[in-house]
């Protein structure tokens, strides 16, 4: 399904855009229009027009810039600019009309993405309404005028504009990049979740999967000592497979505990799990403490290896061992050949148990081989860095 992404508009864009400055051309032209016919305008065949085109240029400058391209909308302010300027030193009696270059300068910096050209119509401005305002002493000399030197700071209001867009660019930049930072932890929460459902389906297979695939052979081994007339061999494997259902409750507890502070003792663990299922286990190297992780990893490929060699070699001899060097700890498990074929209804596989094992091997940056010997067993062997 498409989204449609909506980018942060600032609050404080809106605020002096859409308020303010159509509030400050609103006021100018209302109280002009009130004032015209009392202000004391000069020329006013002259001055009535430029009135109505500032006004016009006024209006059109509020539009959203998405309306106009760049090159419109210098054109705009612009216009907006000369007008007021031009009509500066015919209404400066009037209380508001002098608003109008200040407001256009202002604008043209807010509005305009190009500095210069923003400074540009600011400076040509103030030339004008200096230009105008000469002119005018020149011609009616006896009317109130500025000096020529405040008629130029008509320009000046164009950097409180800049500032303004300054800053509104800065602020909806920083929202921009706090919304790509949202959006770049969302993806990491997800990565992470991904990975501990990876996890979490290992930690299922590994504690269930051994443990129902055994039980499973063992009942389907009672199944057929029954019909072969074997009543105690029968009862026995029927009590072996209760065996490995209790024994899945505490796995299945050990797991619960080591997804939630990732702690196991490894030989501790190890061993009781080769007492349980009859395999020679021995310890080399001196002992030392292994991450949980680590740990975690050996007794999930003991508890794998050893669940294969009685599905695929049942009644074969097995022995497991963990040794300490320098670098590394290893865990080897190898299975004779077996006395005889396995059934092919328990034997059946669908190799996920090696693939979650050699997936948290190259997490922990140690490998994990899976091999027939020469003898017609197989070795499975677990090498972790220390």
């Amino acid at each position: 399904m498409a989204t449609t992404e909506q980018r942060p508009d600032a609050g404080p864009r809106h605020f002096h855009d859409e308020l303010i400055r159509p509030f400050l051309v609103a006021v100018a032209v209302a109280v002009t229009a009130v004032q015209w016919p009392h202000g004391h305008i000069l020329y006013p065949a002259v001055a009535l027009p430029l009135f109505v085109l500032t006004t016009v240029a006024a209006i059109g400058a509020l539009l959203p810039t998405g309306w106009t391209t760049e090159r419109q909308r210098v054109a705009v302010m612009a216009a907006y600019m000369l007008f007021g300027s031009l009509l500066l030193p015919l209404a400066h009696q009037t209380t508001m009309a002098a608003m109008f270059p200040y407001v256009a300068a202002a604008s043209a910096g807010g509005v305009l993405a190009s500095r210069k050209a923003a400074i540009g119509v600011a400076v040509a401005g103030a030339l004008a309404a200096t230009g105008a305002t000469q002119l005018v002493l020149r011609l009616a000399p006896g009317a109130p005028q500025w000096s020529w030197w405040v008629t130029l700071t008509v320009a000046l209001p164009v950097y409180i504009g800049m500032s303004n867009r300054d800053r509104r660019d800065a602020l909806r930049n920083a929202q921009l990049a706090a919304e790509e930072a949202r959006r770049a932890t969302a993806s990491e929460a997800r990565e992470a979740a991904l990975i501990e459902r990876g996890r979490i389906a290992r930690e299922i297979h590994d504690v269930l999967g051994h443990s129902l695939s055994g039980i499973a052979l063992q009942l389907d081994m009672a199944d057929a000592l029954r019909d072969s007339g074997r009543g105690q061999d029968a009862v026995a494997a029927v009590r072996r497979a209760r065996a490995l259902a209790v024994d899945s409750i505490n796995e299945t507890r050990r797991a619960v505990h080591a997804l939630r502070e990732d702690t196991l003792p490894l030989p501790d663990t190890l061993r009781r799990l080769a007492e349980h299922g009859a395999v020679e286990f021995t310890v080399t190297g001196d002992p030392v403490a292994v991450a949980a992780d680590q740990a975690h990893t050996m007794v999930r490929t003991a508890q794998e290896a050893l669940t294969n060699a009685a599905k695929y070699a049942p009644g074969a001899r097995r022995e497991m061992r963990l040794a300490f060097t320098a670098d590394h700890v290893t865990l080897t498990v190898r299975n004779g050949p077996p006395p005889e074929e396995p059934r092919a209804d328990l034997a059946g596989g669908t190799g996920v148990g090696l693939v979650g094992l050699r997936e948290r091997a190259a997490l922990l940056g140690g490998t994990l081989r899976a091999e027939p010997t020469r003898e017609g067993g197989w070795t499975v062997e677990l090498e972790l860095p220390r």
